[in-house]
């Protein structure tokens, strides 16, 4: 995925940035697959591609057998039922002038899912009810919820049309830590309860490695490594997948610790250097 940059008077362009490139990996059923890197180095355009929400200049994305990047607008519609994504921040992931219950009947109108008003309002009571929420909930604006009840709308709203995949785009960075706990215990649940697979991005490299099965460290538009995460911390091979590491984990009490350090500037994106 490259973009083009424009600047000056008449904004004429002056470069293009590869903010993905040469990305390649797969996902087993039932797997919790996390992306780990610093801010911009593409874990949030990785996750908006798989789902097409920005378009790939080259590649192929594979679903359950299918190209998504081949499909019209009206098929891939259709197949986001399949997959979904829920956001960094719950604060503005819903239109806040619609109330929760309303916000989660927008998924069965867009896939034209038809329900009576009966049966409409016991599957978003049964919604609510999945996440740790009350049915009285669904009455309320987003504004009047805190940050962690509303991110569980959010996970609510992701689960309406039963995917089989869903994308966590750093879905605790804007939470408390208490209810950063909450948030994993309850993907936890869900995860084991409706069988999903789940694509986990996060800056939390201690969160990775309790959450997820195998970790992806992104740098700069690419895949530096990918690993177990119960070896995150013991064999990390890469010089930058181990800088991450030992910058967020502590040694144990009484050791010494060695730090290791990236020198030099981060490169430019427009001029990508060669190696990694």
């Amino acid at each position: 995925v490259s973009f083009d940059v424009r600047g000056g008077l008449f904004l004429r362009m002056i470069g293009t940035i590869k903010a993905v490139n040469n990305v390649s990996f797969s996902i087993k059923k039932g797997e919790i697959l996390g992306v780990v890197g610093e801010s911009g180095c593409g874990k949030s355009t990785v996750a908006r591609l798989i789902l097409r929400l920005v378009e790939s200049n080259s590649g192929s994305v594979i679903f359950n057998g299918t190209d998504i990047l081949k499909l019209s607008e009206k098929e891939m519609r259709r197949h986001r039922r399949h997959m979904q994504m829920v956001f960094q921040d719950p604060y503005s992931a819903m239109d806040p002038r619609y109330t929760i219950f309303r916000s989660l009947c927008e998924p069965f109108q867009i896939q034209d899912v038809r329900f009576d008003k009966e049966e409409r309002h016991k599957k978003i009571d049964d919604l609510l009810e999945l996440v740790g929420l009350s049915s009285e909930h669904g009455f309320a604006y987003p504004h009047e919820l805190s940050g962690g009840q509303k991110q569980r709308a959010d996970i609510a709203r992701a689960l309406a049309l039963t995917p089989q995949f869903v994308i966590l785009d750093e879905p605790t960075a804007a939470l408390d830590v208490s209810v950063q706990a909450q948030i994993i215990k309850l993907l936890e649940g869900l995860r084991e309860r409706l069988n999903l697979t789940f694509l986990f991005i996060s800056h939390d490299l201690s969160l990775v490695s309790y959450f997820c099965d195998r970790v992806i460290v992104m740098y700069l538009g690419r895949i530096v490594e990918i690993i177990s995460a119960d070896l995150i911390g013991d064999i990390p091979y890469h010089p930058y997948t181990k800088a991450l590491i030992e910058s967020i984990f502590k040694t144990m009490p009484g050791q010494k610790k060695h730090a290791s350090t990236l020198e030099g500037e981060v490169p430019s994106p427009f001029n990508l250097p060669p190696g990694c």
